[in-house]
Formats: C-alpha cells, sequence, structure tokens
C-alpha cells in the first residue's frame, strides 16, 4: 500500500506538470492512451480469460473509473493547485462505503455514517472557506475532484462485486482495450501532434505524462485492483490516508501555498475515512 500512496501522491503535480503544455483534454487522451497502448500486448494474451459477462463491468471500471477521472482531474487542475487536488482526493473511501451501503447490501454503523458526515463537512470546507488562503483559482473546481473520487469509488466496488474471476492484468488490460479506440479520436480531435510541433515545453510536459500514466495507471492499476480483490473496496481504498501527505510535500517543494486550511479540511476528511471504514 506504500508504493500506491507514493504513486498517487505524486501523480497531482505530474498532472500539473503536463498541463504546462497541454490542455485538459489532450493531458487525458494521452494518460489513457499510453496506458491503453501498455496493455494492450498483456490483452492480446489474456483475452480469452474474460467471459462475456464481465464485460458490463469492465466497460464500468474503464469508462467510469478511468476514462472520466482522467478528464476531471486536469479540468480541476486549472484552477486548484496539486495540493489540493491531493487533499480532495481522499474522498474516495468515504464514497466507497456510501456505494456499498446503497448499492451493494453493506451494513453500516452509526461511526460509519458520522464518518462520512465528517469527511464531507473537511471537503466542503476546504472549498468554501479556503478560498482565500489558495490563491487566486476557482476552488469549487474542487467539486470535480469530488466527482473523479466518486467514479473512483464506483469503479472500486464494482470490481469486488463483479470482477473477482479475472486476474488484476487480464482485468486492467481488458478495462483498457474498450478505452483504446476513444484515446485514438481523442489524439487526433484534440490536435496534440500540433501542441507537440509548436509548443516549445510539450515534450517535457509529455514525458510527465508518459510518468504518470506508466506509474500511476499502468503499474498502479494492477497493483490496486488485486488489493480490491485481497481485501475489501473501502480498505483497499484506504490508501487515501497517506497519499495527501506526499501530494502536499510535493505541492510546496513546487512553491504552492500551503495554509491550515489544507491540514484542517485533511484533518476531517481523513477521521471521516477512518470512522467510515468496514
Amino acid at each position: 500500500m506504500s508504493v500506491l500512496t507514493l504513486i498517487w501522491g505524486s501523480s497531482y503535480i505530474l498532472i500539473k506538470r503536463g498541463l504546462v503544455a497541454f490542455n485538459p483534454y489532450q493531458v487525458a487522451a494521452l494518460r489513457v492512451g499510453i496506458a491503453a497502448v501498455a496493455f494492450f500486448p498483456f490483452f492480446l494474451i489474456k483475452r480469452k480469460e474474460v467471459r462475456w459477462q464481465d464485460w458490463k463491468y469492465l466497460a464500468v471500471v474503464g469508462l467510469i473509473g478511468t476514462g472520466i477521472p482522467s478528464f476531471l482531474f486536469p479540468l480541476a487542475q486549472t484552477e486548484i493547485s496539486s495540493s489540493l487536488a491531493g487533499v480532495l482526493s481522499t474522498m474516495t473511501p468515504i464514497f466507497t462505503l456510501i456505494l456499498a451501503i446503497l448499492f451493494f447490501s453493506t451494513k453500516v454503523a452509526r461511526r460509519n455514517i458520522l464518518g462520512v458526515i465528517i469527511g464531507l463537512a473537511g471537503a466542503t470546507g476546504l472549498m468554501i472557506f479556503g478560498k482565500s488562503a489558495f490563491g487566486d483559482g476557482n476552488n469549487w473546481y474542487g467539486l470535480l475532484i469530488v466527482l473523479g473520487c466518486l467514479c473512483y469509488a464506483t469503479s472500486v466496488n464494482t470490481v469486488k462485486v463483479g470482477l473477482q474471476n479475472l486476474n488484476p492484468i487480464t482485468l486492467s488490460s481488458a478495462a483498457f482495450a474498450l478505452l483504446l479506440p476513444f484515446t485514438i479520436f481523442g489524439f487526433w480531435w484534440t490536435d496534440i501532434p500540433d501542441t507537440l510541433r509548436t509548443h516549445p515545453q510539450a515534450w517535457e510536459s509529455l514525458a510527465y505524462i508518459a510518468g504518470l500514466s506508466l506509474a500511476g495507471t499502468f503499474f498502479a492499476s494492477v497493483l490496486f485492483f488485486w488489493l480490491v480483490q485481497l481485501t475489501n473496496a473501502v480498505f483497499a481504498s484506504t490508501v487515501a490516508y497517506l497519499m495527501p501527505i506526499v501530494a502536499i510535500g510535493l505541492g510546496a517543494l513546487d512553491g504552492e501555498m500551503i495554509t491550515v486550511w489544507h491540514f484542517a479540511g485533511m484533518g476531517l476528511i481523513l477521521i471521516g475515512v477512518y470512522l467510515a471504514r468496514e
């Protein structure tokens, strides 16, 4: 879990670096596209292990669990800092529990409900009261991070409930195979080749996005799905405990303003995560 913490905690600063040359649509297309290409050889080898009934779950994991968040996070980070994005991302376990209760008949205790309330209060407080502390951006773009967390939570529960029969490499490669046509279209629709030709920092930004894709999407997806299958959805998503610390630390090293609001909001969210655990 510590490996996932380091990888995902650093993903927000890599997105920030990618946005130097590319717009959010391009960052999403490149991030998913590079990972999809990396996964494709594994899909060719493992495709026969996928049953017909698995594809509906794989579509949820691919489109909702990866495709949509890959766009939401860079779009949010056009207005908010990488450190704030990292703190808000700790909402994933909260939403994982909410969805498990609503759709997967997970039993809930009073402390779980209290955890959800505290966690949501922490995220809301960050976006309302932290506006002046976080600079000139629009903190309400943080809602896109929250929506991305909801997407991740949907994917986590789907893996636990519907895809236990697939090993993590088969699961990941099949889910990304579904995304490959979209990324090919996105590559040309967003005019990435022109940006590579004309922007002076395009290749440097591409290197950061490639690192984000191969480590934070390719490798981390396999590791995380393995963890979900081995434990339970809520426990696996608690990688969020230490992830914001990495994000805040890297943001500070990059010159971002770190204030008491970061730590107050993070503290409330992590208390909520702790109480919401099964």
